[in-house]
């Protein structure tokens, strides 16, 4: 198991919880570990984007969904690679919104246009305070660039670029030990379903003062 461990428990509100320990527990069928097996393999470059357009990628993951030094890091950027290679979309799209593969390429390269115009560099080399202040331009719509080609700046940031991010970043298992979340609740399923119960196979939430013990339970927790 060493070499599947999240490594991302200490310090967290669920110390001692690691969600890969449960790999050959009764908390998880043979689906749900050939799901999670290929998520965990992903390696960390592009196959769908552009070699720029994956450092942009990077970038804008690292200002949406920000990693700590200390823990290994989640490859969020190839796992948007990898949904969009596969063509797993959202099944719907708002008006004025191009497929989701199409949204990300014209939504990248207009990111950069302004990226350029505005600071003579590309979104991916721009300090990180700047790339802050250019995605919140683009959250509020106030981009204007000819390259958006008709898209609209805030319906990318909000349909693609956040939605995308955040959902793959909570899609990988390393987040799920973050937030106590016991991965796919099959075949084991819940049980003890009023307010604030947990299940023996659920992480505890350590609170002020019971950090030892929420420690003690989660190191068993399978």
């Amino acid at each position: 198991m060493a070499e599947r461990s999240s490594q991302r428990s200490r310090g967290s509100v669920y110390p001692g919880y690691d969600v890969l320990a449960k790999w050959n527990s009764p908390s998880w069928n043979d689906k749900t570990r050939d799901v999670i097996s290929r998520r965990l393999a992903v390696a960390n470059d592009p196959r769908f984007f552009t070699a720029e357009e994956f450092q942009s990628v990077t970038a804008m993951a690292d200002r949406i969904v920000p990693q700590s030094a200390s823990h290994s890091r989640i490859p969020v950027a190839a796992l948007v690679d990898r949904k969009l290679q596969d063509g797993i979309f959202d099944g719907y799209r708002p008006a004025g919104m191009p497929r989701d593969g199409d949204a990300w390429r014209l939504g990248l390269h207009a990111l950069d246009a302004e990226a350029l115009s505005r600071h003579g560099s590309r979104f991916a080399e721009m300090a990180g305070p700047d790339q802050d202040a250019l995605l919140r331009r683009c959250e509020a719509g106030g981009l204007h660039a000819p390259e958006w080609a008709g898209m609209p700046p805030s319906a990318f940031f909000k349909h693609r670029l956040l939605q995308d991010l955040v959902l793959a970043y909570y899609s990988h298992p390393a987040a799920w030990s973050e937030i106590g979340w016991g991965g796919p609740a099959s075949p084991r399923g819940y049980v003890r379903l009023d307010f604030d119960d947990r299940d023996p196979w659920e992480a505890a939430e350590a609170k002020p003062g019971d950090e030892l013990a929420a420690l003690r339970i989660n190191r068993h927790v399978r």
